[in-house]
């Protein structure tokens, strides 16, 4: 368990490198488009103010664009807050803010940079639809998140690797309107150009293999860490088989938070799902 909080603080840093020198490959390509090589330097400064942003506040920006209510007072939901409560005492980590998602949908995540910065949240139809014994068991699985310290790494993509689309887009906009440069060059700057427009294409789907990388191994030591927690791995298992029934697309979820989530919340087809 150890080594695995170890590994994921190494896979945080190494993600936040490959994002930032993935930022600086965009912004030579666009010095090379538009021949000024401000661009380069406003490409490194945005990559750390982001990675500042991320590190700082995504769970906030998450919890944001998922539509979440709260933080809840224990008076607001009772059991919810009650099983939250218990699994984080049972867990060892301080109390997380508890946030609800009002949907029918079956689904919950967790967020937050560590322990003592985290937040829970679970959809309204999870609270409604589950037995206790299973609600308690989805719960000690994004406990585990927390406790595990899967969180930031989880958290920091959906900032980080939306701004890269964000900018890959405003750049082919800019395209498509008649931005680039337009004085003659020699060919080895035109060589370069094309290039440059190749890498800010493929920006986002670099992007996108980097939020792919986070592997599906946290996934199943979340289960493992929750079903250890509740010593109730029944609970757990019925759970994830009501939430992979569940058809109901979350509505307020996109690609960038996906990942997120204890079940894919996109509900969408197999060919778009691989």
């Amino acid at each position: 368990m150890y080594n695995q909080i170890a590994s994921n603080k190494r896979r945080t840093a190494l993600l936040f490198v490959i994002v930032i020198a993935l930022y600086a490959l965009v912004g030579w390509a666009l010095a090379q488009v538009y021949g000024n090589q401000l661009f380069f330097v406003l490409a490194i400064g945005i990559s750390i103010f982001q990675a500042l942003v991320s590190y700082y506040y995504a769970d906030k920006i998450a919890l944001f664009a998922t539509g979440a209510k709260g933080p809840l007072k224990k008076d607001d939901a009772p059991e919810i807050f009650r099983a939250v409560e218990n699994t984080a005492i049972t867990a060892g980590v301080p109390m997380p803010r508890v946030y609800v998602i009002p949907t029918d949908a079956l689904n919950a995540f967790a967020t937050g940079r560590d322990p003592r910065h985290a937040s829970v949240a679970i959809t309204t139809g999870l609270a409604e639809r589950l037995e206790k014994s299973e609600l308690v068991g989805v719960i000690a699985h994004e406990m585990s998140h927390i406790k595990n310290r899967d969180i930031l790494v989880m958290t920091v993509v959906v900032v980080l690797i939306g701004a890269l689309g964000i900018l890959s887009n405003i750049f082919l906009r800019s395209l498509w309107w008649g931005g680039g440069r337009r004085e003659n060059e020699n060919s080895g700057g035109n060589a370069l150009a094309v290039v440059g427009i190749v890498l800010i294409i493929l920006a986002p789907f670099i992007g996108m293999l980097i939020q792919l990388a986070i592997s599906r191994r946290r996934e199943y030591l979340a289960d493992a860490s929750g079903a250890l927690l509740t010593r109730y791995p029944e609970g757990l298992a019925r759970a994830l088989e009501k939430i992979s029934a569940d058809k109901r697309p979350l509505e307020t979820a996109s690609s960038a938070t996906a990942h997120l989530f204890i079940s894919n919340p996109l509900k969408v087809s197999s060919f778009a799902n691989l």
